[in-house]
């Protein structure tokens, strides 16, 4: 499949299918903490990178196939990058409903809410999940690196719009990161923005897999009750521990295709590629064997985060370019 993947276990949404409308990293931030690497693709742009009839054909086909096998917990909209670079993803959300009865959410870093075509297609949604990392322009710059199109303030005014705008929920994500967002400075600042948002959720969350850039890793315990006891009013929930889950291999013929497509979107520890993989019934050193091939074509590569070993896929995930 080409854009549509999934169901993959998902602690906010249960099983989600996922469908990513942009190319692979693009977007209009480039986080130290993202773990698709570095954003290669760099762009404030809508436009359609594809025929949205097609995008809409596979995520028909894929809803009819996983609907018989088991139940979907949401449709969600989460890109390789950022979704809401797709003109068209309103057009796409509403033709999703029409097909399915399924909740539908959109992962975005919340970034162009400033726009009225983009709150307007985001209205659609039972669910809308925006990042918020920063309370002030100058951290912004330093953890979302976003494009210079981009200014903090009107993001954020942009957000406060959209919730006034829209009857959904809108589960907020803050990414917590050692050193850039994590004092008790920051976490006030980061309040004194969500608290106009009026999210239904706030989800504080940190780098559990390897990040863009090395350093940027997980604040230490006390940082992470202290960003309780802060933001505690705003409906957080925790979600800084490991993920685990039962990723779907159905419509793959062979394990090395599987390796490729799921970690292509979800870097997995190597303890969750060799369970996933055992559903072909192959036996632990043939798993390794295809681990091998595999690092050896220059697919992927295995990296050690936090005493953990993990298995990335190596298209264009270290370049970095400023293109529009």
């Amino acid at each position: 499949m080409k854009i549509v993947y999934g169901p993959v276990p998902s602690r906010r949404l249960g099983r989600s299918l996922g469908v990513s409308p942009i190319p692979f990293k693009t977007c209009n931030y480039s986080c130290v903490y993202c773990q698709l690497g570095r954003t290669t693709h760099m762009t404030n742009q809508r436009k359609d990178f594809f025929p949205p009839e097609e995008l809409l054909n596979e995520i028909k086909r894929v809803i009819e196939v996983e609907s018989s096998r088991g139940e979907i917990d949401f449709v969600t909209f989460v890109g390789e990058g950022e979704p809401t670079l797709c003109k068209s993803l309103g057009w796409l959300i509403r033709k999703t409903k029409e097909i399915a009865d399924i909740p539908i959410a959109v992962d975005t870093n919340g970034s162009l809410l400033y726009r009225e075509d983009v709150r307007n297609d985001l209205l659609q949604a039972d669910v809308v999940m925006p990042s918020l990392d920063a309370g002030t322009a100058e951290t912004f710059r330093k953890i979302n690196r976003p494009h210079r199109g981009l200014v903090f303030e009107a993001v954020v005014e942009g957000m406060v719009k959209f919730r006034q705008e829209y009857d959904g929920e809108i589960w907020v994500e803050v990414m917590l990161v050692k050193g850039l967002n994590d004092s008790a400075e920051e976490l006030e600042a980061i309040k004194s923005r969500l608290s106009p948002l009026d999210p239904n959720r706030t989800y504080i969350n940190v780098p559990i897999r390897p990040p863009a850039e090395p350093w940027a890793v997980p604040p230490d315990k006390e940082s992470i009750a202290l960003a309780h006891a802060i933001l505690g009013d705003v409906n957080v929930v925790d979600i800084t521990a490991e993920e685990t889950g039962d990723f779907s291999i159905e419509g793959f013929t062979n394990p090395e295709d599987a390796i490729l497509a799921i970690i292509r979107r979800h870097p997995m520890r190597e303890e969750q590629v060799i369970e996933t993989l055992k559903k072909f019934k192959v036996e632990e050193r043939g798993v390794h064997d295809s681990l091998t091939r595999l690092e050896e074509s220059g697919k992927i590569k295995k990296v050690e985060y936090r005493k953990k070993v993990f298995w990335l896929t190596m298209e264009e995930k270290r370049g970095y370019a400023l293109i529009v």
